[in-house]
């Protein structure tokens, strides 16, 4: 099919941490994401990576890669929960917007498929979380994401530390919501 799924960073120890969330920054031509552990306030990445469709496909068969890598990464690591930022309403690109609601659409399906729940952020509330206020440029995101991880360079593509970012938010909410068998599943649904 042409998938083209590379990890940037993987981790292969053994789990010792209550909380698993992947967070997925999603686009049609590039698909970051990471799959982030946490534990008593301790994070770490076990895997990040950019997921890459056929630039010259027709957007099913783009979709379908997209979808299918996803699908992989959750059935190899079963994580708790998939963390997308959420879509708003005030896009320059309305192309771009409706593309990457096409891919958000397929990384959701497949989580649906394994019965993974979907939580859904706001560009805010993932700024807030990683930087502490939620007009944080890009930059500075993915700036604290590779001071958080002791990251000896920000990850690239960044939409590999957008999701990075993003797990870390669906991490810090199951924190804080008790547990995930409780509150965890608590937040907003895409």
């Amino acid at each position: 099919m042409g998938l083209d799924r590379r990890r940037t960073i993987a981790v292969r120890t053994p789990a010792e941490f209550d909380v698993r969330v992947l967070g997925v920054d999603p686009g049609l031509g590039c698909t970051g994401y990471g799959l982030v552990e946490g534990h008593g306030g301790r994070l770490r990445i076990r895997e990040a990576g950019a997921i890459r469709s056929q630039a010259k496909a027709e957007l099913p068969e783009r979709l379908a890669q997209i979808h299918d890598a996803i699908a992989e990464v959750l059935e190899e690591f079963q994580p708790h929960a998939l963390a997308l930022e959420e879509l708003y309403s005030e896009y320059d690109f309305p192309r771009t917007a409706l593309l990457m609601a096409h891919a958000r659409g397929a990384i959701c399906l497949a989580a649906a498929k394994q019965k993974i729940p979907v939580w859904g952020f706001p560009p805010s509330e993932v700024k807030n979380a990683i930087v502490g206020h939620g007009r944080a440029s890009k930059e500075q995101v993915q700036d604290m994401v590779q001071r958080l991880f002791k990251l000896p360079q920000r990850p690239t593509p960044n939409d590999v530390a957008d999701a990075l970012a993003i797990a870390v938010t669906g991490v810090y909410r199951a924190d804080s919501a008790g547990s995930m068998n409780g509150g965890g599943k608590n937040g907003s649904h895409t």
